[in-house]
């Protein structure tokens, strides 16, 4: 995917996602009346549960671009599925993250029980009802996806090598999604949500030391792993074709 393309499919979603949740906020109530006391009651729980369904959906859309990410540098994704589709997918995967998490951010705003307001959404550690230090990470969690999403449009303008550094930062913005959605999320307790966590967490620890190995460390590694997917990563053999329409 191109860099223009890029740019306007992640300015689609964002918009996308501020009109979805202000639609939730403001116009359901009045199309749909039988949620009428779920949406506008005292105490509205529906927003809740959006809230918490949309950071969840994130959450695993996060972890499958950094997964593909992994699979592409380590060159697993040479098998499967293939360097330019795994590229697109780790591309596409980030965006829609970055989407649902606004809008998991954005839907409080129609929760009356914590009554977030703009200010407590956007600034970090501001939330002061609930849980403001766990929040917070997730808060500064967003604003560095939305920094590493974005670098993905201006990749060519800022040279491979910065890319590439503020790519990294994916890492940290999976520590600091995964510790806010333990320390701050409702469906914690629930055995399924461990499991994912857990499962996420253990996934990314096993293909960053994969990873390291197959490319820092070890030469005897680095040799085995070349003999089984092939010289080079995909990832390096899909920035050796930028004229066939792609990003690299």
């Amino acid at each position: 995917m191109s860099a223009e393309m890029a740019l306007s499919t992640m300015v689609g979603l964002l918009l996308s996602a501020v009109v979805g949740a202000f639609l939730a906020i403001l116009v359901l109530p009045a199309w749909l009346p039988a949620l009428a006391g779920s949406l506008q009651g005292p105490a509205p729980k529906a927003y809740w549960y959006l809230a918490r369904a949309s950071g969840l959906v994130a959450y695993v859309l996060l972890w499958l671009s950094i997964v593909l990410g992994l699979m592409i540098t380590g060159r697993i994704a040479r098998l499967w599925p293939g360097g330019p589709v795994a590229f697109d997918l780790h591309q596409h995967t980030a965006l829609l993250s970055l989407s649902l998490s606004l809008f998991h951010a954005l839907i409080l705003l129609g929760d009356r029980y914590i009554s977030f307001t703009p200010a407590r959404i956007f600034i970090p550690f501001a939330s002061v009802d609930y849980r403001p230090f766990w929040v917070g990470w997730g808060q500064l969690g967003l604003y560095l996806l939305a920094l590493v999403t974005l670098s993905f449009c201006v990749r060519r303008r800022i040279g491979h090598t910065t890319w590439r550094r503020i790519h990294y930062l994916s890492f940290v913005v999976f520590l600091m999604v995964t510790v806010h959605g333990l320390m701050s999320g409702t469906d914690t307790a629930r055995a399924g949500v461990r499991v994912m966590y857990q499962t996420a967490g253990w996934s990314v620890l096993g293909l960053g030391i994969y990873r390291a190995l197959a490319v820092w460390m070890f030469p005897a590694f680095r040799k085995w792993t070349s003999a089984l997917f092939g010289k080079g990563s995909a990832f390096s053999n899909e920035r050796s074709r930028p004229l066939q329409g792609r990003s690299p």
